[in-house]
């Protein structure tokens, strides 16, 4: 996949201006923000380099202290320093306010967790597929198959994608397994609760999540970019690297702009740093979920992870994706519950402890943020954040 991924976007580099990674990176180090002791610096220092051109850290908790930590730069034309305060493209965390919507409408009774899509939406699903509940889809325990590779639709980067078509283009395979006997992660669950929250609301997702969580919650910087293709106001820019096969020269590709209506309710949100630990606070308080549906939230399944191919899970992994969030345990006895979310040229994640009491946001402009390998960064912010 990263072999094909790479392909289509070498030929987005004869349309769209290239920069050299030694020529604009170099020169941007000095930006970086010292690092002295401070481990979340040291986290983050040195930005621009080959694996990131920027970083926004946001750290707070009950426990303390609040601060937010930057490095790099948030364009590499105008080598204008990251700030803290810029607006990025959340990825998957658009999930966990997916999530949030469809608890809220289990609540009012307009959606049944044991509901089944073929109930809801008659004609998506095949007949042939098992009956595939609300929970099952909310918990990635659905078994419904996802894309073979969004390789192609990578080069239709302004191109409008019907939600409908798109889910429905999915189903020309057979289901992964039974649904609610594994966990498989993947977007298709939840672009198809958008479809079920359009159908019983009668509006759109985008109005259904601006008017049940980003309004009520004040967050003036986040919103759902339908067809849009620009980051209203200031923004970091997201660049993927790419190796120019005749020179064999890699170069940056500015890939800010982008229609994300193929990810849609799994991944096209627009957020901030503040925004998203405001989102994540008032959430595991339960002011964005009752506390009833909210206990889903913070409920892995027990099952095994999917693979592919495999016929015996004994030494399968656990489930570890709940209900529009992740359990991740850090060191012997600390669990932090939250959201991470890719997209080209941007990785973001929230997390926090249960009770509050260390919470962490960031946003990372990884020069390759589809990589089957996270770049180290990511996992030198995670420990800073909530081991320091």
């Amino acid at each position: 996949m990263a072999v094909t991924r790479r392909k289509s976007l070498a030929v987005l580099a004869t349309a769209i201006a290239v920069l050299s990674v030694g020529d604009m990176i170099a020169p941007a180090v000095a930006s970086a923000l010292p690092s002295g002791k401070d481990p979340l610096r040291q986290a983050i220092a040195g930005l621009p380099d080959d694996s990131a051109t920027g970083a926004q850290v946001r750290v707070g908790g009950t426990k303390g202290p609040h601060r937010v930590v930057t490095s790099g730069v948030a364009d590499l034309r105008t080598k204008t320093s990251v700030k803290g305060d810029e607006r990025f493209r959340a990825g998957s965390i658009t999930k966990s306010f997916t999530a949030s919507v469809v608890l809220q409408l289990v609540h009012e009774k307009k959606l049944r967790l044991d509901g089944t899509v073929q109930h809801y939406l008659p004609g998506l699903l095949p007949a042939s597929y098992d009956k595939v509940t609300v929970a099952e889809l909310l918990n990635f325990t659905s078994g419904l198959p996802s894309a073979d590779d969004y390789g192609d639709l990578r080069k239709d980067r302004y191109k409008t994608y019907g939600h409908w078509q798109l889910s429905k283009s999915h189903f020309n395979k057979p289901m992964l397994f039974k649904p609610g006997t594994e966990q498989h992660y993947a977007n298709i669950d939840y672009n198809v609760l958008a479809l079920l929250i359009e159908k019983v609301t009668g509006r759109s997702y985008e109005q259904e999540v601006r008017d049940r969580v980003i309004k009520p919650l004040g967050l003036k910087d986040t919103y759902s970019p339908g067809n849009g293709t620009e980051i209203r106001g200031r923004h970091t820019k997201g660049y993927q690297a790419v190796k120019d096969p005749r020179t064999g020269r890699t170069h940056l590709v500015d890939v800010t702009d982008w229609n994300m209506s193929y990810t849609w309710a799994s991944g096209d949100l627009i957020s901030t740093t503040a925004d998203l630990e405001r989102f994540m606070t008032a959430l595991f308080k339960g002011r964005v979920v009752p506390q009833t549906e909210l206990k889903l939230m913070f409920t892995v399944p027990k099952v095994k992870m999917h693979e592919d191919g495999r016929t015996d899970t004994t030494n399968a992994k656990d489930a570890y994706y709940s209900s529009g969030l992740t359990r991740v345990q850090i060191g012997k006895n600390t669990y932090v519950w939250g959201k991470t979310g890719g997209t080209m040229g941007y990785l973001s994640a929230f997390g926090a402890t249960r009770d509050l009491s260390r919470t962490a946001v960031y946003s990372v402009n990884a020069t390759d943020a589809k990589s089957q390998t996270p770049p180290a960064i990511l996992r030198k912010i995670t420990m800073a954040a909530f081991t320091e």
